[in-house]
């Protein structure tokens, strides 16, 4: 059986505008294909020199940020590591506090989870901006580790 109600399609730019880059996860209303309990998932265009307003902090998701196009920063405490090349990752687990910023023009895909309803980190003046999550232990090959110090 197929019902087109448990179906979606639609273009991850556009749609990721809707909700601060965000395509998948708790914040779609049930009913919603999109809609997970489980897991999120971000289409990030980032302008050159973009960077996160300030360190996400407490981390309560693991996370896998995988570099579509450009090149992308992501710092943790004690260690920086640069996606330069389409397909490099970093993966990252609970509790890990970071940061980034787009060193050319950059897009990623980000999956965290689990899906945390209410649970976002304050962007500026009180401004309740989404998170992105990351985790710096495992990487490929071509992501450069740049320095162990922040």
């Amino acid at each position: 059986m197929n019902d087109d109600c448990a179906i979606y399609t639609g273009k991850a730019t556009p749609d990721a505008a809707a909700d601060r880059g965000w395509l998948l996860g708790h914040f779609k209303e049930p009913g919603d294909p999109r809609h997970s309990e489980d897991v999120e998932i971000k289409w990030g265009v980032h302008p050159k020199g973009e960077a996160r307003e300030r360190w996400v902090t407490g981390e309560r998701r693991t996370a896998l940020q995988v570099l579509i196009s450009g090149r992308f920063r992501l710092e943790f405490p004690g260690r920086t590591v640069v996606l330069a090349e389409q397909g490099d990752y970093v993966v990252w687990g609970r509790g890990v506090d970071h940061s980034w910023y787009a060193e050319e023009d950059a897009v990623v895909l980000t999956v965290r989870w689990p899906s945390v309803p209410g649970y976002r980190a304050e962007g500026p003046a009180g401004d309740q901006a989404c998170d992105d999550a990351h985790e710096s232990d495992q990487r490929s090959g071509n992501a450069a580790i740049v320095s162990n110090e922040v």
